[in-house]
């Protein structure tokens, strides 16, 4: 496979990214108050899944991510489905994406085409383990467990989104630097011909939340040449501006992010509580595009309006 973040990087300025998923179910009647979250829909609700890629689109999202974050064989098969159906669920995530994203561009007239400049991406979300923990772990980082293990976790999702046909992984919102490791180790091994961007999840500008330097980790990966590109997500968008800065110190690949919309969560209690003064993303994007950001995104409680300015500040 080609490098295809780097490849559209060449000709545009920035890429826009989508946004929540969870979120966007919720207005749908999907409830994700459950440890499978928003893969709950794709068990009963796949039509929904597939209306909220193309809004993203629609909004001017350039990649969508799949709806996979929480959605694993383990986590399917602790809920009651057999192995078959869990690798079912997996790969319909990828096709949904996908789908949309055929139907939507076959739509444009030629003209929009030609402003776009490139055909939108399907990036396969590969969520860390804290996440199948379902207790707020991926805002800690605080398990442990073998490079084996974390490889023998990842590696039958990543193997059936490979073969679906996802454009690129994400390995997102990660706060372990050994887990990170560990799938950089499984994506050179057993999917060389693949590419990831990485995605921090961080508790400062400087650290993530397991408490590695942001700066080690980011430079650790700087001569992986298949990791795209390097950022974080999930995370406070006051935090974006100084964590950019640190990134771009440390690395020359494409630095992306894609924070929460302002509002607070609480990891125990699942709920999120509405921040009033909190700053939109028309008036932040332009700012991250100058400290150096080239994929830009929202992540928790984001929504197509938010993914609409940042595309035209990026435009």
């Amino acid at each position: 496979m080609t490098d295809l973040i780097r490849e559209d990087l060449k000709s545009n300025r920035a890429l826009v990214l989508d946004g929540a998923m969870a979120t966007e179910l919720e207005k749908h009647g999907v409830d994700t108050a459950n440890e499978l979250w928003s893969a709950t829909a794709l068990i009963d609700h796949p039509e929904a899944v597939k209306a909220v890629h193309t809004s993203y689109f629609e909004a001017g999202a350039d990649i969508a991510i799949t709806d996979t974050y929480q959605a694993n064989v383990e986590g399917f098969k602790k809920a009651g489905f057999s192995e078959a159906q869990s690798e079912h669920l997996i790969t319909e995530a990828v096709r949904l994406a996908s789908e949309a994203r055929d139907e939507f561009y076959a739509t444009l007239p030629t003209s929009r085409r030609a402003a776009r400049a490139l055909y939108p991406l399907v990036a396969g979300s590969v969520g860390p383990y804290g996440a199948y923990l379902a207790d707020g772990s991926e805002y800690t980082g605080n398990y442990r467990l073998s490079t084996e293990a974390y490889r023998d976790f990842h590696q039958r999702r990543m193997r059936l989104m490979a073969e679906a046909g996802v454009d690129v992984f994400a390995f997102e919102t990660q706060p372990n630097f050994e887990e990170t490791k560990a799938l950089a180790g499984l994506l050179r091994d057993k999917f060389p011909h693949h590419f990831a961007w990485l995605s921090f999840s961080i508790k400062d500008p400087s650290h993530l939340c397991d408490g590695t330097p942001l700066a080690e980790a980011v430079a650790y990966f700087e001569n992986n040449p298949q990791i795209s590109a390097i950022g974080v997500n999930c995370t406070s968008m006051n935090l974006i501006e100084a964590s950019i800065k640190t990134i771009a110190e440390n690395t020359q690949k494409p630095i992306i992010v894609y924070p929460n919309n302002g509002d607070l969560y609480d990891p125990k209690t699942k709920t999120w509580t509405p921040n009033p003064n909190a700053t939109n993303f028309a008036e932040l994007t332009p700012k991250w595009l100058a400290a150096g950001a080239k994929i830009i995104g929202g992540c928790c409680r984001t929504t197509p309006a938010d993914i609409k300015q940042v595309a035209e500040s990026v435009q």
